[in-house]
């Protein structure tokens, strides 16, 4: 075992809840609990903790009202933060991560759920120190470093995107499985020369690395609505359609610590384009034909098709024909119909992914 423990501040005025928050964490993290958001910044001003958990509701100074001093000051502005509340709107989520939170956990919380959470939290932001001392760097580096640095940016993408599948944990695979998918897809579009002006500039190994975080907006979704068994109401699923929206803003966010933003660029055409419709009835923005990006064209018909072949809580999973046969007759309205040619063309080679992952779907 380590010697060193990650320390995590834990503030809530309610000792039931530091009891048992820190009977939770304490064996794998150093804990201190502390009864109000006086006592935390008091105490900041000597420690600095790796991360932050933070009740909303606390008298005399609540959580937003300590966020917003914690990122106006330099010294701890970079402190990572985990709201903890009972407050279940989206309104409140919403709010508390606009403040900088990264992630918003409902009370009562499970511990099990709490401690991947903080895991996955406490890696990006390890990652994410690691890549911001190497771009600071970066006019001392020797040409050897740079694959290093593209590991490294895979490696921020792919915790990443774990962490949306430790959140939405009914779609296991679905962002390997796409990313494969699109690379099937990409290499026959580059194989016929189609779309050569906007594929020219690409740098295809960055544009399949950044397409891990496509679903990277569900961060900010409630996990009662990513995890809900059955049919959405009209209100749930207008909060689904902000995962968009929100996965822009996440990646906007992380490039304000970077200074290469090209597959930043990519993640972000991904994240805010992919649900995108042909014929202008998409979200979030209902752009139309070739007012959507070419990358969110090719995501669109990758991410219907593993949907469509995947077992949800509330479907059966399609079969390869029958996924087929859906995205050919979405051809010039769901999808850009040259892409659904070439993706008619390589459909054998999509079956034989999603065979070959079969006990992911």
């Amino acid at each position: 075992m380590n010697t060193y423990q990650k320390t995590i501040f834990l503030v809530d005025d309610d000792p039931t809840n530091l009891s048992v928050g820190s009977d939770a964490l304490e064996e794998h993290y150093d804990v201190l609990t502390l009864n109000s958001g006086a006592r935390l910044l008091k105490i900041l001003e000597k420690t600095i903790p790796d991360l932050i958990l933070l009740d909303v509701e606390m008298p005399e100074m609540n959580g937003y009202e300590v966020i917003k001093l914690l990122k106006g000051n330099h010294s701890t502005s970079n402190i990572p933060v985990i709201f903890l509340t009972a407050k279940n709107d989206g309104e409140s989520e919403i709010e508390g991560l606009s403040l900088g939170a990264i992630d918003y956990i409902i009370k009562p919380f499970s511990p099990p759920l709490l401690l991947k959470r903080i895991e996955v939290h406490l890696l990006v932001e390890s990652q994410k120190r690691e890549l911001i001392n190497f771009n600071n760097n970066l006019q001392e580096m020797v040409a050897a470093k740079t694959k290093t640095v593209v590991e490294l940016q895979n490696a921020v993408l792919k915790t990443m995107s774990e962490l949306v599948e430790c959140r939405d944990d009914v779609t296991g695979g679905h962002i390997d499985r796409t990313q494969n998918y699109l690379s099937v897809l990409l290499n026959e579009l580059l194989k016929h020369n189609l779309y050569e002006k906007e594929t020219s500039i690409w740098d295809k190994e960055l544009v399949l690395q950044s397409a891990q975080l496509h679903d990277v907006g569900k961060i900010a979704i409630k996990d009662s609505i990513l995890q809900k068994p059955g049919k959405l109401t009209d209100e749930e699923f207008e909060q689904i359609k902000a995962h968009t929206v929100f996965g822009s803003q996440v990646i906007e966010r992380i490039k304000e610590y970077t200074t290469d933003h090209t597959f930043l660029e990519y993640a972000k055409t991904f994240a805010a384009t992919h649900h995108e419709k042909w014929e202008g009835s998409g979200y979030p923005n209902g752009l139309r034909e070739k007012e959507i990006p070419l990358l969110g064209r090719l995501m669109a018909i990758v991410d219907v098709y593993d949907a469509l072949v995947s077992e949800r809580p509330y479907k059966k999973a399609f079969t390869h024909e029958e996924a087929v046969k859906i995205i050919m007759d979405g051809r010039e309205k769901h999808f850009d119909p040259t892409l659904v040619d070439l993706f008619f063309d390589v459909s054998d080679e999509f079956e034989k992914i999603a065979s070959s992952n079969k006990g992911n779907l």
